[in-house]
């Protein structure tokens, strides 16, 4: 293209010049603008992703420092880019929660032209500090830590295996947890993980029935007994946090922990031992939390259905807070949402999952606690693609499948935290409020 051919004579003289300036300096101008690990990179990978992409952590990778982001920085921009990265599945305003690991159009961009320009160190000595890890655990040194007295050993192969492990606490007290964190001590194995309260010690004559010469006992469905409560879990994509101000779990003298580990089986003979670190209250709180746990046990859903759902309302008995929630389905499941409905009509979005991940389950903490007053009700609506198009689908050809606990049946669940609103009032005994 010429440039200067429309260009009158006098102008195209004084044009040209600053024109060839322009375009030689351009390279040298967009070389400057390309991001440095140091000064643009280092700090949203820290902030966002090195909690998780750590040794020992569940990320595959490890994002610490400059030369381990180098390695992954076509990895990065790719998967960022697609918003698979961070995993924060909460549609985007659709209420909004605690530490919402989103990143925005600026990083996104920042990481993009990164790996464009060769991911440039920039000056080292410009590099923040990383985030200091104190121990193995998110929240530090705990106050408690329990795990079975042994490690459970699985066979190389089988179904699923559900083993309850009965831990004794000792608390001569009653004794109020802010925080609960489990480690998997085999991460390859090691599906979920649910810590269940017994007050009455059923649990300890179903383990002295098991016989097999290994901790724990093993069931199929619920752990043998109707628990006294529990204390939260885990699983992939869970993080620990600790309980509202002003509010705790209640743990009664010489209640045991029941462990409830799920094990899908990895094709050799493996062990674990997972542990359970509990972060104490020092003071009895103004409010007892409580866990709710919402089911809809109706799950039976046709095959080469792209888009079956499922509705279940839950009424609230008593004036309460709600804190958090965390939806759980297993393979077929695509979305999740929830909302509450106060009794004047108000209706006040709790959480939507739009784009089920079953490898990456959240529980998401409310920005602003949900005041729910009695008589108030929570919808929640799922949506299963049962067809040959779900990637997930564990049966091909798609079969009917029905509520379970194997990953390749079905669930429909949300459970939430709760307190009762009214001064020294407890929380209702059992595993939620409205069943």
């Amino acid at each position: 293209m010429n440039l200067g051919m429309n260009l009158r004579p006098a102008f195209a003289c004084l044009a040209l010049p600053a024109l060839a300036a322009a375009i030689a300096w351009a390279p040298r101008d967009r070389a400057a603008k390309v991001p440095t690990y140091a000064e643009n990179v280092a700090p949203i990978l820290n902030r966002a992703c090195v909690d998780c992409h750590r040794p020992g952590e569940v990320a595959p990778f490890s994002l610490i420092g400059y030369n381990d982001a180098k390695k992954r920085s076509a990895m990065i921009a790719a998967v960022t880019e697609a918003k698979l990265m961070p995993p924060w599945k909460a549609v985007a305003g659709y209420n909004h929660f605690l530490d919402e690991s989103r990143l925005s159009t600026e990083e996104l961009d920042t990481l993009k032209r990164w790996h464009a320009g060769g991911a440039p160190r920039g000056n080292a000595k410009k590099e923040p500090k990383l985030p200091a890890f104190k121990s193995e655990w998110k929240l530090g040194t705990p106050d408690v830590v329990l795990a079975p007295e042994k490690a459970y050993t699985m066979p190389a192969e089988g179904q699923d295996i559900y083993r309850n492990f009965v831990v004794k606490t000792d608390f001569k007290e009653p004794t109020w947890v802010r925080a609960v964190d489990v480690r998997p001590g085999n991460a390859k194995v090691v599906h979920h993980v649910i810590v269940f309260l017994d007050e009455r010690g059923q649990s300890l004559p179903l383990e002295a029935a098991q016989k097999d010469g290994q901790p724990g006992y093993s069931t199929f469905g619920g752990v043998g007994f109707l628990p006294s409560g529990t204390l939260g879990g885990w699983a992939p994509g869970q993080q620990a946090r600790y309980t509202p101000e002003g509010t705790a779990y209640l743990v009664k003298p010489g209640t045991k922990l029941v462990l409830q580990v799920h094990y899908h089986l990895s094709g050799k003979k493996e062990t674990d031992q997972t542990k359970v670190a509990l972060y104490l209250s020092k003071e009895p709180p103004k409010r007892e939390l409580s866990l709710f746990w919402m089911f809809n046990f109706a799950v039976n859903i046709p095959p080469n259905v792209e888009d079956h759902n499922m509705r279940r309302v839950v009424n609230i008995p008593a004036d309460v807070t709600i804190y958090n929630a965390m939806p759980h389905m297993h393979l077929l499941g695509r979305s999740m949402k929830a909302w509450l409905t106060k009794p004047d009509g108000t209706e006040v979005p709790m959480v939507w999952v739009d784009d089920w991940d079953f490898k990456w389950q959240m529980t998401y903490a409310f920005r602003d606690p949900i005041k729910a007053p009695k008589g108030s009700r929570i919808t929640i609506e799922a949506l299963y693609d049962n067809s040959q198009k779900n990637p997930f689908n564990p049966n091909n050809p798609p079969k009917r499948v029905t509520w379970g606990e194997e990953t390749t049946d079905e669930m429909f669940l949300m459970i939430a935290a709760y307190t009762v609103d009214r001064e020294g009032e407890r929380a209702p005994s059992g595993l939620g409020i409205g069943g």
